[in-house]
């Protein structure tokens, strides 16, 4: 009996902690949360609610996540957003996600090639609705459904840490993609045309074509300034 009522009690924090942690990723990827600003648990609690306990968890899977940051004085912060950092996320995603793909290509079977084209449509669905409708919740399930395109690229590459690393970089990647839809930056046709051309290049195997238009489309998805 005490094990049950453990299990429940734990199964209930988890669950807490999952809500708390969507709210704040939402918050951070739309700016609400701004770079580089403190996390006080008593302030996250009024806005958010949760117990400390629950609050910390979150913080600590949020800072798993590269989200936030643990500071000196034992408290967390938002991880900047600087452009250095985003010239490195870049970086980081350009040489695990070409791996990855890499060896999805060359392992990958039929299942996975129907999982590719499956979320390619879905993603191009997305997109035409967050151009005719670039609320907020809209552009959530767009961003979920670019991430579900770049998960399904790479899951046949047999890496769960590759496929772990790329997960956690995609997810540090949104508020940058975000910005770029709220601030117009996007260009819709090229990002349509990159993409198709990408999942042809996958179905035919031509894993140079691919490898390329996959570094085109992180490139622009991550688009940083050039420096002289």
């Amino acid at each position: 009996m005490d094990a049950m009522l453990f299990s429940g009690k734990s199964s209930e924090d988890n669950t807490i902690v999952e809500l708390l942690a969507s709210a704040l990723r939402k918050d951070i990827a739309f700016g609400k949360l701004l770079p580089d600003q403190k996390l006080k648990i008593n302030e996250l609690r009024t806005r958010y609610g949760g117990s400390n306990h629950s609050m910390r968890e979150t913080l600590r899977i949020l800072s798993s996540e590269g989200l936030v940051e643990a500071t000196a004085q034992r408290g967390f912060r938002v991880t900047s957003a600087t452009e250095d950092d985003l010239c490195d996320i870049q970086l980081v995603r350009l040489q695990i996600e070409t791996v990855a793909l890499s060896r999805a290509i060359a392992i990958g079977d039929v299942a996975w090639e129907g999982r590719v084209i499956a979320a390619h449509h879905a993603l191009q669905k997305a997109e035409q609705q967050v151009t005719e409708n670039p609320d907020d919740l809209t552009a959530l399930e767009w961003d979920k459904a670019c991430g579900a395109f770049a998960a399904v690229l790479i899951e046949a590459c047999a890496s769960p840490r590759l496929i772990d690393l790329q997960r956690k970089f995609f997810d540090q990647s949104r508020r940058f993609r975000l910005a770029q839809l709220r601030e117009g930056k996007l260009d819709w046709p090229s990002r349509r045309t990159r993409q198709k051309a990408l999942l042809d290049a996958v179905l035919r195997k031509d894993e140079a074509m691919a490898l390329s238009l996959l570094q085109d489309d992180i490139k622009a998805d991550l688009k940083t300034t050039e420096k002289s």
